[in-house]
């Protein structure tokens, strides 16, 4: 008996069939216009406030649209890109160094083991230029060389300094950048803005994403709103291994309802791990804290030579060290893609050779920078970043190395959409982590401020302009029979959630399933693991509501009723990340599945039998779509950093 069924394969159609470097340039010039005093009549809603969602709110309501905007935070500031740290990568070339449109490419394919479409990747390329330009116009304080040039600096994966920044707090500013754009079109009466609001479900009219559903989080009072079509901007799924360094109220609930609506959803078992955070501490713990990779830049890692090893790391000669990235891959050194750089760790520690309690740790040393450059030199470049650190383990970074651990960070998987950003339901447009479309089974560092913007800013008000051009839209009315249809499921399911009074809370059903999900479909998989955590899953949702406890009710603030939301759903997508890593017998990028190695231990593809996107249909059992991948100038090959 087979966990899926397979269907008809599935295909973008949207990308225009001219050299790749003129695909975008063609599609503009192709897309359909809305004449301006006509946008005003036209409803956008636009979940999600964050920079792939705050960048296409501010723009479609600067071309005139009206946009009624969501956020379940309180402030659009308070979306979780705002925790983004090293950089934001751009083909501008400013050092001279031989970077191009067409190298960032090469580099974000490759990084993402050639899982990723060649169409999307270019357009994001090309784009990136841009996004500096409309940042600095807007303000955000770049760093700066000392004659008053932007800086930059390397990140993972490449061997060009193209990774633009702001100190540690590069999220932070640009989405200051957006906000103050977006709020300056919620001053002029263009955007609507619902703070304190979930989506709880999406509405489809004949065929067509037509509205949400969304519940009060103050009042708990649950309201449909209309349009003519639908922007999720939700994020990514990484807080269903609970242990993750995204913020806690991060979901999944938008893409996964609308899944279940009829949006595929595309290549699941693509999670990334970040191999630079704070080991976790203790059993207590509700998330964990990210390091930014740009301290690879001048910080240098190791591992004592020995087991068990348990010097104070100063004590530790030279020579009875081991700099293993810098020994395994010469040309890259500690500045090696992210997945392999978190195998590279968990192999040490597995082998007895990590640091600091359970032995789950490796250093991250900043002497030899410090004695080169002087600490005035780290200070000005990470000084929030060492601050953080020494806050949260009470270790001066200055004067000791920092530990280090990898841990679940972003979500390369999403919902499926094609070149125009559209997915399978039209109306429904997908931006920023919520889709899968830029890289592939493994995201290089500082480029998910680079795609959420492109999305936000360039790629998505061209693509919706067509949409709505192009489409006949009656309206509709809120007592439409499919309106009331999912209203009302959205209040049945509350109502059974409240209803089950049951023994366990809602964090010790997330914590159980989140060890389940790292300890067999984590760093590293196989075909034993992956079954053992299927053969869970179903008795785990099962329990979940039958004995969950919620207490309070629906009418008012209810933080645990807002998380049994999101853990239930949670609960359903963890099983078809788990289905998606069975399926794809190769590894690739951050989906390393054990049978699938070479004799170094690294990942091994399979081309010939898995280079294409795997699309879900939601269904009782999940439809695999195959969309096939063609590479016309970046040819697959067995990856090298070495």
């Amino acid at each position: 008996m087979t966990d899926y069924l397979t269907g008809d394969p599935i295909a973008d159609t949207k990308a225009p069939g001219v050299p790749l470097e003129n695909r975008w340039d063609e599609r503009k010039f192709a897309a359909k216009l809305v004449n301006p005093a006509n946008r005003r009549k036209h409803r956008v809603i636009v979940v999600g406030t964050g920079l792939a969602g705050g960048s296409a709110g501010a723009t479609l309501a600067e071309q005139g649209y009206h946009v009624v905007q969501f956020c379940f935070q309180d402030s659009p500031r308070r979306a979780h890109s705002v925790a983004a740290q090293g950089g934001i990568n751009a083909a501008k070339n400013y050092r001279n160094d031989g970077d191009s449109v067409y190298r960032l490419f090469y580099d974000t394919v490759k990084g993402g083991d050639f899982r990723s479409r060649e169409s999307n990747v270019y357009r994001l390329a090309q784009v990136s230029a841009q996004i500096i330009d409309q940042a600095v116009a807007q303000g955000v304080p770049f760093a700066r060389e000392y004659g008053g040039l932007l800086d930059t600096r390397s990140f993972g994966g490449v061997q060009v300094q193209r990774t633009f920044y702001a100190r540690g707090q590069t999220g932070q500013q640009l989405l200051i950048g957006a906000y103050q754009a977006l709020s300056r079109q919620i001053d002029a009466g263009n955007v609507e803005l619902h703070p304190r609001t979930e989506m709880l479900d999406l509405v489809v009219v004949d065929g067509r994403a037509r509205g949400i559903v969304a519940r009060d989080l103050v009042t708990g009072e649950i309201e449909t709103h209309l349009a003519d079509a639908v922007v999720l901007a939700s994020g990514g799924y990484g807080n269903v291994f609970y242990l993750s360094t995204n913020a806690k109220g991060s979901n999944a609930t938008a893409i996964w309802r609308a899944h279940k609506r009829g949006a595929y959803f595309a290549n699941p078992c693509f999670t990334q791990i970040h191999p630079t955070c704070i080991p976790r501490s203790g059993e207590h713990q509700s998330k964990l804290t990210l390091m930014s990779e740009s301290l690879r830049n001048d910080g240098r890692i190791w591992v004592p030579k020995r087991q068990g090893d348990t010097r104070p790391p100063g004590e530790i000669p030279e020579d009875e060290r081991d700099y293993y990235l810098e020994r395994l891959y010469p040309s890259f050194g500690n500045l090696v893609p992210r997945d392999i750089a978190s195998r590279a760790a968990k192999n040490v520690c597995d082998a007895g050779l990590g640091v600091g309690p359970g032995g789950l740790g490796v250093y991250l040393d900043f002497a030899d920078a410090i004695a080169r450059m002087g600490r005035p030199a780290i200070e000005a470049r990470y000084g929030n970043l060492f601050d953080m650190y020494q806050r949260i383990t009470a270790e001066d970074p200055y004067r000791t190395p920092m530990r280090i651990y990898p841990a679940i960070h972003y979500t390369m998987g999403g919902l499926w959409v094609d070149y125009d950003l559209q997915s399978t339901i039209p109306g429904l447009f997908v931006i920023g982590e919520a889709n899968f479309s830029d890289h592939g089974a493994n995201r290089l560092g500082a480029s998910a401020l680079m795609q959420g913007l492109a999305d936000g800013y360039f790629v998505l008000p061209t693509t919706l302009n067509d949409y709505l051009g192009g489409t006949r839209l009656d309206s509709v009315s809120p007592r439409h029979e499919e309106v009331t249809r999912v209203e009302t499921e959205v209040r049945e399911r509350i109502s059974r959630l409240l209803g089950v009074g049951g023994t366990r809370s809602v964090d010790s059903f997330h914590r159980e399933l989140g060890l389940l999900m790292w300890d067999h479909c984590g760093m590293s998989r196989s075909r034993e693991g992956l079954r053992k955590a299927l053969d869970r899953i179903p008795g785990l949702r099962a329990e979940f509501w039958r004995d969950v406890r919620i207490p309070g009710d629906a009418g008012e603030l209810n933080q645990e009723l807002e998380k049994a939301n999101r853990v239930a759903d949670f609960l359903e997508l963890a099983e078809l990340l788990l289905i998606d890593a069975l399926a794809r017998e190769e590894s690739c990028g951050g989906h390393f599945r054990e049978e699938h190695q070479t004799d170094g231990g690294e990942a091994r593809r399979d081309d010939e039998g898995f280079s294409y996107v795997a699309a879900w249909e939601y269904g009782e059992k999940p439809v695999l779509h195959r969309e096939d991948l063609t590479f016309e100038h970046v040819h697959p090959t067995q990856r090298s950093y070495t």
